[in-house]
């Protein structure tokens, strides 16, 4: 399996669920600063021009977080990324596409670029401030479903990776986490996987 990522992009959550499975795979960086993702050499992989994307084995892509974090914990039954349960099965889901689809979608992308969501760069504040709203009402959500738990759903599971990588941005631009987000992106951060990724991603 191969990896594109951008180091501390939404990627870390994929990279680190790699390195929770163990078996071999190259990580490949997309330099999106510069417009790697979308230059032909990308785009042929990946006409979605993101990252996380993975090309498996049989040399088919796969994007978006959460079909490669599913195809992942189903493919690797021995790491019990994914609980038996169906019930518990759709609260990982549903824990994972709100911190991909809201939190990081609706939250962190108008903060992080606002000019997306306004012709008028005099806007962009404002873009910025109803983001970040729109995370810390994301994370008081979150810092609900992980009362008393050390993880989101019964153990750890690919909603955790999720959940990570959004309680890492969060740090990154100065947004204080209610106390249970604190708590788990500290256990996350205690994980093996999790410290090898932050030290190849030059994140340590």
């Amino acid at each position: 399996m191969k990896l594109y990522l951008a180091p501390g992009a939404c990627s870390i959550g994929i990279h680190v669920l790699l390195e929770e499975i163990g078996k071999p795979y190259e990580a490949e960086v997309v330099n999106l600063r510069e417009g790697a993702q979308h230059k032909p050499e990308f785009t042929a992989i990946n006409p979605k021009s993101k990252v996380p994307t993975l090309v498996r084995d049989d040399g088919t892509t796969m994007t978006e977080y959460p079909s490669i974090a599913y195809w992942l914990a189903r493919t690797n039954p021995f790491s019990n990324l994914l609980p038996d349960n169906i019930d518990q099965q759709a609260r990982v889901l549903e824990l994972m596409d709100y911190a991909v689809a809201t939190i990081h979608m609706h939250g962190f992308s108008r903060m992080f670029r606002a000019s997306n969501y306004t012709p008028n760069a005099a806007d962009e504040d404002t873009v910025k401030a109803k983001g970040k709203e729109m995370v810390e009402k994301g994370f008081a959500v979150l810092n609900a479903a992980l009362e008393g738990k050390d993880y989101a759903v019964g153990g750890y599971s690919i909603a955790d990776s999720a959940i990570f990588y959004v309680e890492f941005w969060a740090g990154r631009v100065g947004i204080t986490l209610p106390p249970n987000c604190a708590a788990h992106l500290e256990r996350m951060k205690a994980r093996p996987a999790v410290q090898r990724v932050l030290q190849q991603e030059g994140l340590a």
